[in-house]
């Protein structure tokens, strides 16, 4: 079955404020018909091994163009993203107004918590538990309402490079237990909790390079990952595993801060072996 997946076009993207360390002199340097460019390679290449859904996009919210944000889908219910920065706050009733009209479960987090979706929360494939972010732009407080709610163990992970202000920008989680990361994104305490859930056999581990260029930033459709970037070591590593690695170049849109997974969120992942059921006591809790 094919996964589902929600983009937004980049009508209205532009750089017009600096909120992370990416955007700073880039401020009406985007080349819009790059930009565009870019995006409808990723997007046909997408499209061709998912079902790809668009929202319109609001020339009044640049950053729009990048979906990971909006909230994250688990279980058919969806937690709509409170955003840190004024800047991307005007994005939420979209968002909400858009899942509501698609027949989505939506629950919402207190004001004054900050949460930005799939930036920051990525489900391991094959397991129950949800990777969370925090430090730049996701309160830790939302984690203890993700699980709630969602009925799911949370793993909080600190963030401590502001260019690397969300987990999906140092982080990727894999199907068979591996996960794909940037260490020096991380603090010590982080470490060891990825490092408990996932064996040394299956660390890929990046080069300073390859997270520079975002590559843990892949948009993944079953075992193909859609890349801005790979050096050869980190491609070969990942083709050995049996994945198959698409270079699809968003630098434009790298720019604000975002690639590939940045311009995606997941509806459905489309395997049903990707998320296991709720543990008896997980679903209690989260009624």
């Amino acid at each position: 079955m094919k996964p589902k997946m929600l983009m937004c076009a980049p009508d209205h993207f532009g750089v017009r404020y600096v909120i992370n360390p990416w955007m700073e002199d880039q401020i009406d340097h985007i080349d819009t018909d790059r930009a565009r460019a870019q995006w409808e390679t990723f997007y046909h290449a997408l499209n061709e091994k998912a079902e790809v859904h668009l929202i319109e996009p609001r020339r009044e919210s640049p950053d729009m163009v990048f979906t990971a944000n909006a909230g994250l889908l688990v279980d058919g219910v969806f937690v709509l993203s409170r955003f840190r920065h004024k800047e991307r706050q005007g994005e939420e009733p979209h968002y909400l107004e858009w899942f509501r009209q698609n027949d989505r479960e939506i629950v919402k987090l207190a004001d004054g918590i900050a949460f930005e979706g799939e930036g920051d929360a990525l489900p391991q494939p094959g397991q129950d538990w949800i990777w969370a972010g925090w430090g730049f732009r996701t309160d830790l407080a939302s984690h203890r309402f993700i699980e709630q709610k969602l009925g799911r163990p949370v793993v909080s992970l600190n963030l401590v490079d502001p260019r690397f202000y969300h987990l999906d920008t140092c982080f990727c989680s894999l199907p068979d237990d591996r996960a794909m990361y940037f260490p020096e994104a991380f603090d010590a305490d982080s470490l060891r909790q990825i490092e408990a859930r996932i064996a040394p056999e299956n660390r890929i581990v990046v080069s300073q390079e390859d997270a520079e260029h975002f590559a843990c930033n892949a948009a993944r459709v079953h075992k193909t990952l859609f890349m801005n970037h790979a050096t050869p070591t980190l491609r070969e590593r990942l083709e050995s595993l049996g994945f198959a690695v698409v270079i699809c170049p968003v630098d434009e849109f790298m720019k604000a801060g975002g690639a590939n997974k940045c311009l995606t969120l997941v509806l459905d992942a489309g395997d049903p072996a990707e998320v296991l059921p709720q543990r008896p006591e997980q679903a209690e809790s989260s009624r």
